[in-house]
């Protein structure tokens, strides 16, 4: 899923030409991929209980492959936005099931050291994409780059159809049909998937909107790439170090406000012109540190009947605000005259995060007493 999301600004300046777009118009096909999650989030859940978890998945893949083909096979500007809404909608089924097939086999099991590791997922498939889509794109053209994504998904509908099996336990979360989340529950839920959203949003704008930035700055498109996939490649260490402390320490709070601000202040000084490769190298150091803590917030504000909703409805929260982002960062990238002004939007958003933490625990502390509490 992530290799595909990020194919679209791997291959950008090839891609730009071929469609005659400029960078908002390939912030919003970016940004059409998690369009879907508006809608589809809420309702996963439900999807998969009358389907299946597995099945669900499969047909989730099966829509990736669908849109990537009607991407490769014509360049219309309304097929390409057609193909990256079928796309994103499989990645919606992939990214809300998947995290509750993760939640069925760890809960109660170190899920912040569980969560970080499924995470890492993110970040590898994009740093994967920015190195090899350029090089691919570079010998066989764009259209080589996306047979190359196409094959990727075929193998993992093997990987999934063959070897996946489910924990073989009953499931609290099946008897969540009807439950409703308390008034502060719910508020907290919305404030985690703004955490969550802000989060990624400054990881976006880098590996977005970064390469075009070292390509303005006489970056060839390869190197460019390569240079911001070494935060991605140092975060696959980072995200499953911060969850692990996160669990042992039982210091979330501290981790997640610190490494946010921390982060902030390096896309800062990146979008500023410091020294790329050492700033791009500690910015890996400190990126994942904070996403374990972050994606174990809805848990401390849902019980096991109110889950799939609770989760559906953070997810809701990531996916519009992840649609809007990658065309607002487009758009200042325009208004600006470079594309590393979108960073800046990055860092904003990063900066928001310790804010709204503080606002997640006001409204746990405002639940019933008598309200059953996740640990």
């Amino acid at each position: 899923m992530a290799v595909q999301f990020q194919s679209v600004a791997a291959l950008a300046p090839g891609l730009g030409k071929a469609l005659n777009a400029n960078l908002a118009d390939i912030g919003v096909l970016i940004g059409l991929y998690f369009a879907p999650g508006v809608v589809v989030a809420l309702p996963g859940s439900a999807i998969a209980r009358r389907f299946g978890d597995k099945s669900t998945v499969l047909a989730g893949l099966m829509l990736m492959l669908a849109g990537e083909l009607l991407l490769y096979a014509w360049t219309s500007w309304s097929l390409q936005v057609a193909g990256r809404l079928i796309a994103g909608l499989g990645g919606v089924l992939l990214n809300v099931l998947m995290t509750k097939m993760l939640v069925d086999w760890f809960s109660g099991r170190q899920i912040a050291t569980a969560m970080a590791i499924f995470i890492n997922s993110w970040p590898l498939g994009i740093a994967l994409a920015l190195v090899i889509l350029p090089l691919i794109q570079a010998e066989f053209g764009t259209s080589g780059a996306q047979i190359a994504v196409m094959a990727l998904i075929i193998s993992a509908l093997a990987l999934v159809g063959f070897f996946y099996r489910s924990p073989g336990q009953a499931l609290a979360s099946a008897s969540a049909n009807g439950s409703r989340l308390a008034t502060p529950a719910l508020w907290a839920v919305l404030v985690a998937g703004l955490i969550w959203s802000f989060y990624n949003v400054g990881f976006a704008m880098i590996f977005s909107f970064g390469p075009s930035m070292l390509v303005e700055h006489g970056w060839s498109t390869a190197a460019a790439g390569s240079a911001i996939s070494i935060v991605l490649w140092l975060a696959a260490l980072s995200v499953p170090f911060g969850g692990y402390l996160a669990d042992r320490t039982g210091s979330r709070n501290a981790i997640l406000a610190a490494s946010t601000l921390a982060f902030a202040a390096l896309i800062l000084l990146l979008w500023r012109g410091s020294p790329v490769l050492p700033t791009l190298f500690v910015l890996g150091l400190i990126c994942g540190l904070p996403a374990g803590a972050i994606m174990s917030l809805p848990a401390q504000a849902l019980t096991p009947a109110t889950r799939a909703l609770g989760m559906g409805l953070f997810y809701t929260v990531y996916y519009a605000t992840m649609l809007a982002a990658p065309w607002f960062g487009g758009k200042l990238a325009l208004w600006a005259g470079s594309a590393g002004a979108a960073l800046g939007l990055g860092a904003a958003a990063l900066l928001a995060c310790p804010a709204l933490l503080w606002g997640f625990e006001r409204r746990l502390l405002a639940r019933p007493s008598t309200e059953p509490q996740t640990n």
